[in-house]
């Protein structure tokens, strides 16, 4: 990119015809700072990128959307929650072009779809998701209750020892694998020095017998020898003498057949078969 370009891209590029008296280049040119994406910033509309923060069925072609997708979405304020503004952000789905809006929820901290498509149900325990459950308003409401409180205690007794038994569990697991470094090592070290000399065994092995370099030669195992023990190639005696008694027998022959002698006999004239 040349100087001139970065400079545009920049925004500290000045025309010849710019005057500072005037005010900003972009007031002088009587356009946002924003360009393209505030447009509709007369109507409180901002473009910016919105991530879907969910999955979404499209309720024009029934696509769904996957959590994260990111779109070109409308910004705009709808109303407050205490203090807390309500945000609307809509937009355009690809598959459809189908309009979307998902707003704000402060009061239960999420989003909510509004028109355009529909949430999908997916529901899962914290177990199954691995992680912990909060309280919700109504459990915690439940706490300034003393026997609320009391029954809560005792349920949170309960759980804390199975966790410690499974803790237990695992530091006994991991002291049995882990309790030793230097001889747990010292033992993978020499396993893995015995399976390279191996390795280079077979390479060896792979040269002498003139493979190519793709060839590689597996471990020997005792099936693969009781396997090749009841394969049986002949006599090699046998095969030399039966070899040298073809070989006599085509030298004594002609090399002419007989079909093809008689089929010439037949094409001579009778004045050649009274010369031979």
């Amino acid at each position: 990119m040349s100087t001139l370009a970065a400079a545009r891209a920049d925004n500290f590029y000045f025309p010849p015809e710019w005057d500072p008296k005037k005010g900003s280049m972009n007031k002088q040119q009587g356009q946002h700072p924003l360009r393209e994406r505030a447009k509709k910033i007369d109507q409180g509309i901002l473009v910016i990128r919105f991530e879907m923060p969910f999955n979404v069925w499209c309720e024009g072609c029934g696509h769904l959307i996957g959590k994260g997708v990111r779109f070109n979405a409308e910004k705009q304020e709808i109303g407050k929650y205490h203090s807390t503004k309500i945000w609307s952000f809509t937009m355009t789905a690809p598959c459809c072009q189908q309009r979307i809006e998902v707003q704000t929820d402060p009061k239960n901290a999420q989003y909510n779809v509004v028109s355009g498509g529909k949430q999908k149900a997916e529901e899962y325990t914290a177990a199954d998701a691995e992680v912990m459950e909060l309280m919700d308003q109504h459990d915690r409401e439940k706490l300034d209750d003393p026997l609320s409180k009391l029954e809560h205690h005792t349920e949170v007794m309960i759980k804390k020892k199975a966790q410690n038994e499974r803790l237990l569990d695992l530091r006994d697991d991991s002291n049995a694998k882990y309790k030793n470094d230097y001889e747990m090592n010292k033992l993978l070290r020499k396993n893995l020095r015995g399976v390279k000399k191996d390795d280079k065994h077979r390479e060896q092995q792979r040269r002498a017998l003139g493979l190519h370099e793709a060839v590689k030669l597996l471990p020997e195992s005792s099936n693969d020898a009781a396997a090749a023990s009841f394969v049986h190639f002949g006599d090699s005696k046998a095969f030399a003498k039966n070899w040298q008694k073809k070989r006599k027998a085509v030298s004594a022959s002609s090399i002419f057949s007989s079909a093809a002698v008689a089929a010439a006999r037949k094409k001579e004239t009778p004045l050649a078969r009274c010369r031979t």
